[in-house]
């Protein structure tokens, strides 16, 4: 019988009414906090904090995904996939041992015609229900110039969640494509982090993993 997605029925709600506990207060990276501007205070258009996930699990290939109401669904996430997705709140306060701090703003595919903009919205999906934030869907993978000009004017920390062949232009198209130590195509894994810090006008790159589900490296 084929599995049903973690994300439907009794099962999803329970995982979401848990999601909904507050995310509240800044997060930290490895012992550094970042601290979103006092209400009023102007932010330094030099600064900018954004972590870049890939969709969550598909299925392999001969298989079929399920769509959020548990039906057969090509262009949606695999079980596995689903799982993520609903431990996904977990990376970020006031879960325990959290390491990323708390979005403040929340990107993923938009359009229609392709999986990957279905699976990048499911994929963040319980997270935007638990940080009580809607998913800016406004972009089609192959527009990352007009995405990292919205990500840059959002209020920070951005996340995005996007097709993993348009992640390197939305990172040349934020400038970050020289920063030492970032690969220059993201690689065939689904629990990654990668988070870009500009301060002071120049970027830093960091990887971490995201310790999620079984398996992860």
């Amino acid at each position: 019988m084929p599995e049903a997605p973690a994300g439907s029925g009794p099962r999803r709600r329970a995982v979401l009414a848990a999601a909904l506990a507050p995310l509240a207060g800044a997060g930290c990276m490895g012992g550094q906090a970042w601290r979103t501007p006092a209400p009023g205070a102007p932010a330094r258009p030099e600064d900018a904090l954004i972590m870049v996930i890939r969709h969550a699990e598909k299925p392999y290939a001969g298989g079929t995904g399920r769509d959020a109401e548990g039906e057969d669904d090509p262009g949606s996430l695999a079980g596995r996939g689903w799982r993520r997705a609903e431990r996904l709140p977990r990376l970020f306060p006031p879960a325990p041992g959290s390491s990323l701090p708390r979005p403040a703003a929340v990107f993923a595919a938009g359009g229609k015609g392709a999986a990957a903009p279905a699976r990048c919205r499911q994929t963040v999906a319980a997270l935007a229900t638990a940080l009580r934030t809607p998913v800016r869907a406004d972009f089609a993978v192959g527009a990352e110039a007009a995405l990292a000009q919205a990500v840059s004017a959002a209020p920070m920390p951005v996340l995005v969640c996007w097709e993993h062949s348009g992640i390197p232009h939305l990172i040349r198209s934020l400038g970050a494509d020289r920063v030492p130590g970032i690969p220059a195509t993201w690689p065939d894994r689904h629990d990654l982090v990668w988070i870009l810090d500009r301060r002071l006008g120049r970027w830093s790159f960091r990887e971490l993993p995201q310790h999620l589900l079984p398996g992860d490296v």
